[in-house]
């Protein structure tokens, strides 16, 4: 048997190849929309993918099957454990198979068992491994957003993503009853491939391992030793981190079929003339790609900053509109075609051209970030002279904030600009200084004046009282 496993970083996201040499013949499974290193990861083993699938419609990222299955000719099998509400609304395309607990998926002597482990989502399933040229025995569990490596997925996504209210506690007691089943039905050898890892917002508290096995889990899991459904949901419900605000977009774009995006082809290059009747546009957002640093020196009015990095996706997610078009300021053509595959990844797929970042100079007077220094900002405070925006999450305001301190989420600050009150010099911070830029990118985009960035966040601020 063949196993290959793909990762990415950005979207702390696992996908994986499984193929049987002996029939030529591969299996895909939770694959993103970076569909070629898939069919080239196949090639280079000598199969064929005849058979895509994925364990639940997914919230973190639009999914490639459907794309990929259709570039290769392969079946696509999909859930049909979900209620009415939970249907793929592509189901009826013909090299589409639905699956429920008890079928198999077959790549040769590769064999996946479905299981319905309903929770995370209504619809979820696992796929159970047996690697039949081998022994009759299951090798492993492909388990997707079911069963983390330390964790479980959370249920509350539906009701705190997708705003489906009254749903978190019934998915926790789903969970609960998904996870008991699971693992009175499986040998402790059973290794468990989860479909995420450590940074991602599918669950609360996962290990950056790989791999584990349900012998493992059942030592060190939290949620699968839990003994009590009271305990669990509790547990399950508790601390879990915000949503970033593009998650009910994509569950909406994924249960009704990603569009088919063929060759990521570069953006257009932009000319400084152009670029200037861009930003009079109201059909058209201009992302400021550079860093923090370099953008807080001298920036172009009416852009909005997100830098690349590690959060690159989440944060460009929760600012930026999915009904207009992008123009990326980037250092060259290079950078701009990678900005536009990692946005088309959360359906940004509107990325239409890339501005060359030495000739801003070139478009308009760059303005320089107002910032405020500590000594001022406290006795700020002291006077009431300003107002505070902490664009933290939630959880970490809850855990320590400044008193008298408005908290807006960064993800939930386009719909909540009439929460900020007018009048008042207005001072944004987050934690360390960069989602703070980003918040006055876009309140400044909005109309907003009179902003100041704290640098160095709360955590600068609380380490120096």
């Amino acid at each position: 048997m063949i196993l290959k496993s793909f990762y990415n970083e950005q979207l702390a996201q696992a996908s994986y190849l499984l193929g049987c040499p002996g029939s030529g013949e591969a299996i895909v499974i939770d694959p993103n929309r970076e569909i070629d290193q898939y069919i080239e990861s196949a090639k280079q083993e000598g199969v064929e993918i005849t058979a895509v699938t994925e364990t639940h419609i997914h919230a973190d990222y639009v999914s490639g099957s459907r794309e990929l299955a259709e570039r290769t000719g392969a079946r696509l099998y999909l859930s049909d454990e979900g209620d009415k509400d939970w249907k793929y609304q592509f189901a009826d395309q013909p090299n589409v198979t639905l699956v429920r607990d008890g079928d198999v998926i077959r790549a040769g002597k590769v064999r996946l068992d479905v299981v319905r482990t309903a929770g995370h989502t209504p619809e979820h399933i696992t796929f159970v491994l047996t690697d039949e040229a081998a022994a009759p025995e299951p090798l492993g569990a492909f388990t997707g957003d079911f069963i983390f490596v330390g964790d479980v997925g959370r249920p509350d996504l539906l009701e705190r993503a997708a705003n489906i209210k009254g749903t978190m506690e019934i998915g926790a007691k789903t969970l609960y009853r998904s996870i008991s089943d699971f693992k009175k039905g499986v040998p402790d050898h059973l290794i468990l491939w989860p479909g995420h890892g450590a940074g991602s917002a599918c669950g609360k508290n996962l290990g950056g391992v790989p791999v584990s096995s349900m012998g493992y889990e059942k030592l060190v899991n939290w949620g699968v030793k839990a003994s009590s459904e009271a305990s669990f949901v509790e547990e399950v419900l508790a601390g879990q981190p915000d949503p970033p605000a593009y998650f009910k977009q994509m569950k909406i774009i994924n249960k009704q079929g990603p569009t088919i995006i063929g060759k990521i082809t570069p953006p257009e290059r932009v000319t400084v003339g152009q670029l200037q009747e861009i930003l009079h546009s109201t059909e058209t957002v201009v992302l400021d790609t550079r860093s923090t640093a370099l953008y807080s020196k001298g920036f172009i009015a009416g852009t909005i900053h997100v830098p690349l990095g590690k959060n690159f996706i989440t944060w460009c997610g929760s600012v930026l509109p999915y009904e207009k078009d992008i123009i990326v300021i980037a250092q060259n053509a290079e950078q701009a075609l990678e900005i536009k595959k990692q946005l088309v990844l959360i359906g940004l797929d509107s990325v239409t051209g890339w501005f060359l970042s030495e000739e801003l100079g070139g478009v308009a007077e760059p303005t320089v970030l107002n910032q405020i220094s500590h000594q001022d900002f406290s006795g700020g405070l002291s006077t009431g002279n300003f107002q505070v925006i902490d664009v933290r999450n939630l959880s970490e305001f809850e855990s320590g904030h400044i008193e008298g301190a408005i908290n807006i989420p960064l993800g939930r600050l386009s719909e909540r600009l009439g929460e900020i009150p007018g009048g008042k010099d207005t001072v944004v911070h987050c934690a360390g200084g960069t989602r703070s830029v980003i918040a006055i990118s876009l309140l400044k985009s909005k109309g907003i004046e009179r902003l100041y960035n704290l640098p160095q966040g709360y955590d600068g601020y609380t380490a120096r009282n």
